[in-house]
C-alpha cells in the first residue's frame, strides 16, 4: 500500500479495513448463529448477518462515491477478535452456557470495534465534505449501536439466568435429574 500522507488517503484506508471486516462477519455470523444454543441470540446473529450485508452494500456506495473501486485491506483489529473466537472455542469445550456468554462477549468486542472505526470514518468524511458519504456511514453506525444494545441486553438475561440463585443452568438440571 502506497504511504498514507493526506486525509482522504487515510480514509480511504480505513474505510478498505471497515470493508475487510464487514465481509469477515458477513460470513463469520452464520457460523456464530449455528454456534448459539439460545433462541434469542441465534435470532440476533441471523438479524445482523441480514443487516451486515448491507453495510458491505452501503460501504460500497461509499467507494463509488468517492471515485475509487471497493477494496478490502486485511484488518487486524477484526482478525484478533476472529482469532480470540477461534483460540477459545479449540482449547476448551464450552457448557452451551458457557458457549453463549463467551459469543455474546466477543459479538460486544467486534460491535465496539466497528462503532469506533464507524465513528472515525463518519468523522473523516464531514471533514472532506462527503455529506451522502456521511450519511451512508451513519446507518451502519447506528445499526451497530442498536446491534450492541441487543448483545448486551442478552448477555445481561444469561448472566442472570446462570447465576441469579448462584445456580446455573446445567447444576439446576443435574438436581433435577438426582430427584
Amino acid at each position: 500500500m502506497p504511504q498514507v500522507t493526506t486525509p482522504k488517503q487515510l480514509f480511504k484506508h480505513e474505510l478498505q479495513d471497515m470493508y475487510y471486516a464487514e465481509k469477515t462477519l458477513a460470513t463469520t455470523l452464520p457460523k456464530l448463529a449455528q454456534e448459539a444454543t439460545d433462541p434469542e441470540l441465534t435470532r440476533a446473529f441471523t438479524a445482523h448477518q441480514k443487516e451486515t450485508e448491507k453495510h458491505v452494500s452501503n460501504l460500497e456506495k461509499v467507494f463509488k462515491q468517492i471515485g475509487e473501486s471497493a477494496q478490502a485491506h486485511p484488518c487486524p483489529g477484526i482478525e484478533g477478535i476472529k482469532k480470540e473466537h477461534d483460540e477459545f472455542m479449540k482449547e476448551n469445550s464450552p457448557s452451551d452456557e458457557m458457549r453463549d456468554a463467551f459469543l455474546t462477549g466477543a459479538a460486544a468486542r467486534a460491535e465496539h470495534y466497528e462503532i469506533a472505526a464507524y465513528t472515525g470514518l463518519v468523522n473523516q468524511a464531514r471533514a472532506l465534505g462527503e455529506r451522502e458519504v456521511v450519511d451512508l456511514l451513519q446507518t451502519n453506525l447506528r445499526q451497530e449501536k442498536e446491534a450492541l444494545k441487543k448483545v448486551e441486553t442478552i448477555s445481561k438475561r444469561l448472566l442472570k439466568e446462570s447465576n441469579g440463585n448462584g445456580t446455573s443452568k446445567s447444576t439446576a438440571r443435574a438436581k433435577s435429574a438426582s430427584r
